[in-house]
């Protein structure tokens, strides 16, 4: 039998995790304890808490519940083991340096941080909008927010939406040179392309079955998807945008989706924090909050 305070320890990791496994590289034990300890708590409380699959679990909404008590319940309980209780209030001032793409950055997490800030007025955030990936570890950053994949498991990370992408246009634009209908037909229309910093190379329009697309002659070049975005609600030429940026404008009629037959992957948003010991307050504070509310983009 597991030490309850322990047990929930397990499953308060467990709830931030992608699998079991990645719970148990972080608490140090075997992935086989982690499950036995889910299994009888599941057991205790008579009800399932998570989702499991080959590959991933996936915390249920009785789960979610229990996790937002349990994370408080751990939190104090060790904080009767600082013996500076001064120390501890100073966790809730300071800095917190946060990492986050720029068009999601001015377009979400900017806004969402006000009221953050109402909240707790002592916390600074240091709110670093950039489209090159910052790592969080090397470049000494608290929080980072990204797409795509995490690369290791180095990071305590939570899954915070599916984002899906879709090829638009303006009406207008459509009037003036027709709509595409294939994808081998697109470099025939105007098109726009985003840099990649990393590479130097266009973002390919990514499709299902692995299929791609990348601009050979581009009428609109960026580095900055709302630049990008900006351009295609102008007319300038067809292009591949998130959800978050373009769904709006879909319903409005503003813009207008382009080969409806062809669907694209989803891409993953991440929200994620370096393992490196002890982490202050308030950094898990924002953590929880940013989770919260990027958890309910529009896609």
């Amino acid at each position: 039998m597991h030490n309850k305070l322990e047990m929930m320890r397990i499953f308060c990791v467990a709830a931030e995790s992608r699998n079991f496994k990645e719970a148990a590289t972080q608490l140090g034990i075997s992935p086989q304890a982690v499950t036995r300890a889910i299994k009888e708590l599941e057991e205790q409380r008579g009800e399932i808490l998570f989702y499991r699959s080959t590959r991933q679990i996936k915390i249920t909404a009785d789960g979610e519940r229990l996790a937002k008590q349990a994370r408080f319940a751990v939190g104090s309980i060790d904080a009767l083991f600082v013996k500076d209780t001064k120390e501890k209030r100073d966790e809730m001032r300071g800095t917190v340096r946060l990492t986050v793409s720029s068009v999601l950055g001015r377009k979400l997490v900017v806004p969402a941080l006000a009221e953050f800030a109402t909240r707790y007025p002592d916390i600074v955030v240091d709110c670093v909008l950039t489209d090159s990936h910052s790592d969080v570890i090397d470049e000494r950053i608290d929080i980072g927010i990204r797409f795509g994949f995490l690369p290791d498991n180095r990071y305590v990370a939570r899954e915070l939406a599916k984002v899906n992408f879709y090829s638009v246009g303006t009406p207008e634009l459509i009037d003036k040179v027709g709509m595409p209908k294939k994808i081998i037909d697109l470099d025939k229309y105007p098109l726009t392309a985003l840099v990649d910093h990393k590479t130097g190379r266009y973002w390919p329009w990514t499709f299902t079955e692995s299929r791609s697309f990348t601009p050979s002659k581009p009428r609109f070049i960026t580095d900055d998807l709302e630049a990008e975005f900006q351009a295609i609600l102008a007319g300038v030429g067809f292009g591949h945008m998130p959800g978050f940026l373009v769904l709006p404008w879909l319903r409005s009629g503003k813009l207008i989706q382009i080969l409806h037959e062809e669907t694209s992957p989803v891409w993953r948003l991440y929200l994620y924090r370096p393992q490196r010991g002890p982490t202050p307050l308030r950094i898990r504070v924002l953590f929880d909050y940013l989770a919260e509310v990027l958890g309910h983009i529009e896609n």
